[in-house]
């Protein structure tokens, strides 16, 4: 048996366990992956292509009716461009029905871009009209919001956990069941959790097992989609510390997803925030938090409870002396908030 692997280095697999029919593949699509060195019309050198680029994305989900003729199209993303450089978090922020949920799904594969660019170091993402590469795959991983049904109930830590590497590897089982350790470890977990089953942990714990199967292939980009909102607020904390520290630790780029501007803030880097499809502001996330330039995303942050229970109550009371927002609707051109 190989010895364990390193915690915080590059998955280096021995000879005897890569898969020859592919190995070539494999190395032409990580270099893809891997940022180039640009130059500019000098010769000299440019800003490197960030990790993620999304330039213009359009989603939209089309209905059927019960005879199978096409019926309505929901527009769910409009135009939507963001950036994510490598080892930094971008929070994307928003009321439930702006269009993050599909942005992230879009990103990884699950739902097709209309229209619009997803690049990934040097691969163009949206292009795909099949499954994602292998290596693809491997390097974007996700952790999703609830715990209790992300999780299949039939197998066991282990298995959860090692799912990726028996795909994307061809590591033996011991070798795998060392590296779940190694795993669950890093989570804050024990090798006395890899033969039961999630209905024994917590919601907390759970998550953690996410996250430790998202980390097995070491991913350069990992999309959190509301991963602590079904989770009690201490364990929210805990999770939230839990990733931070993942990040630098082993340099690893978030998309965080999330209706709670206090808690983007907390963690990200920048924060985009989204209103019916569209990217209403996004900068870095000391401004946008304290000094934010859109009416919708001051509406956020009103929205935020205050530590100060005299000072919620006067909010309280201003409310419902305010007239009461209309409800939302399209615009075919212009902001999408001016009709609120």
């Amino acid at each position: 048996m190989a010895g364990r692997l390193p915690l915080f280095q590059p998955l280096r697999l021995p000879h005897r366990a890569l898969r020859a029919a592919d190995s070539a593949d494999r190395a032409r699509s990580a270099g893809a992956l891997r940022p180039r060195r640009r130059t500019g019309p000098g010769g000299g050198a440019m800003k490197p292509r960030a990790l993620l680029e999304i330039r213009d994305l359009d989603v939209t989900y089309r209905s059927r009716s019960l005879l199978g003729f096409a019926g309505r199209s929901f527009h769910a993303v409009k135009k939507a461009s963001l950036t994510v450089e490598a080892g930094e978090t971008l929070g994307l922020v928003g009321e439930s029905g702006s269009g993050k949920s599909s942005i992230a799904n879009t990103l990884l594969g699950l739902v097709p871009a209309s229209g619009g660019s997803i690049r990934f170091g040097d691969v163009e993402l949206a292009a795909m009209k099949t499954r994602y590469t292998p290596d693809v795959r491997a390097q974007i991983q996700a952790v999703f919001q609830d715990p209790y049904s992300s999780l299949n109930p039939s197998m066991t830590v282990e298995d959860i956990v090692t799912e990726p590497l028996r795909v994307h590897t061809a590591m033996t089982k011991a070798e795998r069941r060392a590296r779940a350790i190694e795993l669950l470890e890093l989570v804050s977990l024990s090798a006395e959790h890899l033969e039961r089953h999630p209905h024994q942990f917590s919601g907390g714990q759970r998550q953690r097992i996410a996250i430790a199967s998202a980390l097995a292939l070491q991913p350069r980009l990992i999309v959190l989609d509301e991963p602590v909102s079904a989770l009690d607020v201490s364990t929210q904390n805990q999770i939230i510390n839990l990733l931070h520290e993942r990040r630098d630790e082993l340099g690893i780029a978030y998309l965080l997803i999330a209706h709670d501007l206090a808690l983007v803030h907390h963690i990200s880097d920048r924060i985009a925030v989204m209103y019916l499809g569209h990217i209403v502001e996004e900068g870095p996330s000391d401004r946008v938090y304290k000094a934010p330039a859109h009416p919708y995303t001051k509406a956020l942050l009103d929205a935020v409870p205050l530590l100060d229970p005299q000072a919620q109550r006067r909010r309280r009371a201003a409310r419902r002396l305010a007239p009461a927002p209309e409800t939302p609707r399209v615009s075919a051109s212009g902001c999408p908030y001016r009709n609120r």
